[in-house]
């Protein structure tokens, strides 16, 4: 018999055990792959949402730029946005303004936009309110309210927003007055590199900084990749305990095999198939229960897509966004090297029995 059949029969005959075993691997490559698909969809989300939808280059005052989503506290001066129109090195330029304000005590940010096409709407472009401002006052569409003293009828509803705050989304033309024609950024297409063009605008315009995509989606992994080291961090604890749990188990089994670990030996079994096959033992543990594992999270991750991503206006993120194949080989990979490494002192120690006495043990 071979090592090979040996450890797949030793898996076979305990069933129950076995199956308890895996199952400790199975809910910590669950939680583990839920968890980190999730930030990488996220991730791959934002990225090509900020490809799409974002020009080359955004201009922005320097104040400004140190953080993404300027709530409108720092413009561009009139003459930097004089100078910027005038540059021969882009086109397609397109003025945006945001500002804070307040609608009966309650915060809302005002976005102009110039492309309608970065939110979900119900309803028309034009002057388009949030969620949270709909179940605040019970505004629908056709409503009327007041900013800045100025009345506009509402347009459209969408989903964008929260957190105690509203946000109304204008077109620029009439955000902009609203602002007393303050620009907060401008975005823009270049004509040739976006780095070069990027230098050249900071060293023609004063105060001002300007970001290329790639600017942006090195932020977005920035961000992204410290909340997932962090929840990773978190859901490999339980896949840590898995993995102790077979340290356990396979001590279990070597001092019940004892006696037949003997008779191994007697009949010509070395140490090294001995360890051998025990490693094998621990690391289909491993290998089966992140199997499993997978499958039940791809599931999960499905159904979160189907139901939850519509709710989040994250309609395009994709089970290949949160399964991407880095992860897939890496929990495989690490879990049976996790588990073989669980089993080692067990096989150390049963390839160490001396067979006279493993074959008198009771």
């Amino acid at each position: 018999m071979s090592i090979y059949k040996l450890s797949f029969k030793n898996l076979n005959r305990r069933k129950l055990r076995s199956a308890l075993t895996m199952l400790g691997i199975i809910i910590g490559v669950t939680a583990l792959v839920v968890l980190m698909g999730i930030g990488s969809g996220m991730t791959s989300y934002m990225k090509g949402q900020t490809e799409s939808i974002m020009g080359d280059v955004t201009i922005m005052n320097s104040s400004a730029a140190a953080y993404m989503g300027s709530t409108g506290d720092s413009y561009l001066s009139k003459e930097s946005v004089a100078k910027i129109k005038n540059m021969s090195q882009i086109y397609d330029i397109k003025e945006e303004t945001q500002f804070t304000s307040t609608i009966d005590r309650m915060p809302i940010i005002v976005v102009g936009m110039s492309d309608w096409n970065q939110i979900k709407i119900n309803g028309t472009p034009g002057v388009v309110i949030s969620k949270s401002i709909v179940d605040q006052f019970g505004y629908k569409i056709g409503s009327n309210i007041t900013i800045k003293d100025k009345k506009l009828t509402v347009t459209g509803i969408t989903n964008e927003g929260g957190f105690g705050m509203g946000i109304i989304f204008l077109n620029t033309s009439q955000a902009l007055p609203l602002n007393d024609d303050k620009v907060s950024s401008i975005t823009a297409s270049t004509k040739k590199d976006p780095e070069v063009v990027k230098k050249e605008i900071e060293a023609q315009v004063d105060d001002v900084s300007a970001l290329t995509k790639s600017d942006f989606t090195k932020q977005i992994d920035d961000i992204m990749s410290g909340i997932t080291l962090f929840v990773g961090a978190i859901a490999s604890i339980a896949l840590l305990v898995g993995v102790i749990s077979i340290i356990n188990i396979m001590l279990v089994n070597v001092s019940e095999r004892t006696r037949e670990i003997g008779v191994l030996k007697a009949i010509g079994f070395t140490n090294r198939e001995i360890l051998g096959s025990i490693l094998m033992e621990a690391g289909l543990l491993g290998l089966i229960g992140a199997v499993i594992g997978l499958i039940i999270a791809a599931l999960l991750l499905e159904l979160g897509i189907i139901y939850l991503a519509p709710q989040l206006n994250m309609e395009g993120v994709t089970l290949v966004q949160m399964l991407p194949l880095w992860l897939v080989v890496g929990v495989i990979v690490g879990s049976a090297v996790l588990s073989v490494l669980a089993g080692l002192y067990p096989a150390w120690r049963a390839s160490r029995l001396n067979v006279v006495e493993a074959l008198r043990y009771e």
